[in-house]
């Protein structure tokens, strides 16, 4: 088949489009804290798709369809992100007009020593891992939908039954794996125009397609934040109607699609989109309390929704660290229980950071998030957040330093930059004395944990060598002795040493009436 003239309509009633046409567009890539565009001429054609096909898996593949004499495509994401030029090195969805599951056993016979082939007969899926790639099979195949359920009523079907049920437009392209037709692309709904126009759209009408899995909406606001692509009208507005319906989706795979969305370069783009559309006040209804911004006797407060996007941007500019950027989420979360206005004073959010802190093991737990020591993390991170603001405001003192390094412990450098993030004043001098500030107290942290070694630390007498000294069982006194040294170690009393540690609990020992055992 040779180039030919292809108007845009004839491609999208097309079901299949040969690779020879050529395409120019844009391509938008994206690089870590920064977007570039950039327009190249692109020439998509068979020989193009075949060149960067080059994992073995689809010859091995290619070479089972011939054998079998079935048909077998690779589709969905990884071919989007092929044309996106995107690194997509996990997963690889194949379709067969035929068994999923024989043709992922005949695959496996293929492959260097003995590859488990897991599968699921209800499903007609199957599933092997490859050099790090996780290869799905599943024969083609038509779903329908019962109102109160996300599982569907699978039958077998056409390959087009196959791209009818797919989420969304440039999800559904299809590249022909077949021996004499290798590389040939099937894209009825004219997903590489989407791609071009940077659009997500449902391949059907968007309220069947959303209300049949509502878990797509989620998907559809994941996908636009991470390739920062924009949802077709239509389908946002039909997000919007369908909201409701997320409801019947398990917690755990929503918060999935959630934590994506956090992972984003630019993530308060998805959580605006879950606002506009009603999801987030369904998921994570604590935090479009944080909306709006009230003002009396002249006297006024940011609106902490926007103040946290803006603090979750800052961070995510410079960690990849989920729990951090769940720090950012979560850290002023109190505001609006702990809010009141006084009168000569202004607002005030007194101890949100202890109420928000005590707040983050309820979250976690409601939206399936691990009670390990992610939250621990993420609870140390919101009670500790004020901390080194507190700090930079004032005179930076060696004790203030050293409690400091003490409390936060490893996660001081995670503490500095939720810190960092947490300024996003309009004031350009407020903001440069904060900066400046800020990097007293950094230098201080540096000096101090040099000279003291107080990161992870622990007071150098336990509780053990207290009991022994003393000849005394576990009791309220050998707390009070140890608080007295870590106090006073902390405060630069006494060096960190073992031996001034010790001479001090005899002195708050006999304090206390105790005296030293002999010997």
């Amino acid at each position: 088949m040779g180039v030919k003239d292809t108007t845009p309509d004839e491609i999208r009633n097309s079901v299949f489009v040969h690779f020879s046409i050529v395409f120019s567009f844009t391509i938008r890539y994206f690089c870590k804290n920064q977007i570039q565009s950039v327009t190249q001429s692109f020439t998509i054609t068979r020989s193009f798709l075949k060149r960067h096909l080059t994992n073995p898996i689809f010859r091995i593949i290619s070479q089972v369809a011939d054998e079998m004499q079935l048909q077998a495509f690779v589709i969905g994401g990884f071919v989007r992100d092929l044309l996106l030029k995107r690194d997509n090195k996990q997963d690889i969805d194949i379709v067969v007009l035929g068994s999923g599951i024989d043709f992922a056993h005949q695959v496996a016979g293929k492959l260097d020593g003995e590859v488990p082939v897991k599968f699921f007969k209800n499903f007609g899926t199957a599933m092997l891992n490859f050099h790090g790639w996780k290869i799905e099979f599943v024969g083609a195949r038509k779903e329908s939908y019962r109102l109160n359920s996300r599982k569907p009523i699978v039958e077998g079907g056409t390959l087009e039954d196959d791209q009818n049920r797919r989420d969304f437009t440039i999800n559904a392209m299809a590249i022909d794996l077949t021996p004499g037709q290798y590389g040939q692309l099937l894209d009825p709904f004219n997903g590489i125009q989407d791609l071009h126009d940077k659009i997500i759209r449902t391949p059907l009408d968007p309220d069947v397609t959303f209300s049949d899995d509502p878990l797509r909406m989620m998907r559809a606001i994941r996908f636009a934040t991470q390739l920062h692509f924009t949802i077709e009208p239509t389908c946002f507005e039909a997000i919007g109607r369908n909201a409701e319906r997320i409801s019947i989706v398990s917690m755990e795979r929503v918060i999935d699609e959630f934590n994506l969305i956090i992972q984003a370069d630019l993530p308060s783009k998805g959580f605006r989109m879950m606002d506009e559309t009603g999801l987030l006040k369904i998921i994570f209804p604590e935090f479009c309390e944080l909306k709006g911004a009230e003002i009396i006797e002249g006297k006024g407060h940011k609106d902490n929704f926007t103040h946290t996007l803006a603090v979750l941007d800052n961070v995510a500019s410079v960690s990849d660290n989920l729990w951090l950027r769940w720090a950012a989420i979560l850290h002023d979360i109190a505001k609006p229980l702990t809010k009141k206005f006084i009168q000569g004073t202004g607002w005030t959010f007194h101890a949100h950071e202890f109420r928000g802190a005590k707040m983050v093991p309820h979250i976690f737990r409601k939206l399936k998030l691990p009670l390990n020591d992610k939250m621990k993390f993420v609870e140390k991170l919101v009670l500790l957040h004020l901390r080194p603001i507190v700090l930079a405001e004032e005179v930076v003192t060696d004790s203030a330093v050293r409690r400091l390094l003490f409390e936060a412990g490893d996660d001081i450098d995670d503490l500095m930059l939720l810190c960092n993030a947490d300024i996003t004043s309009k004031n350009p001098a407020k903001v440069k004395r904060f900066i400046s500030n800020f990097n007293i107290v950094r230098q201080k942290l540096k000096e101090i944990e040099e000279k003291d070694q107080l990161r992870n630390w622990q007071p150098p007498i336990t509780g053990q060598v207290i009991m022994d000294a003393f000849g005394i069982p576990p009791s309220k006194s050998v707390g009070i002795i140890k608080d007295a040294i870590t106090e006073a170690i902390l405060e630069g009393i006494i060096p960190n040493d073992y031996s001034s540690a010790y001479q001090l609990m005899l002195e708050e020992g006999r304090k206390l009436g105790l005296i030293k055992k002999e010997g």
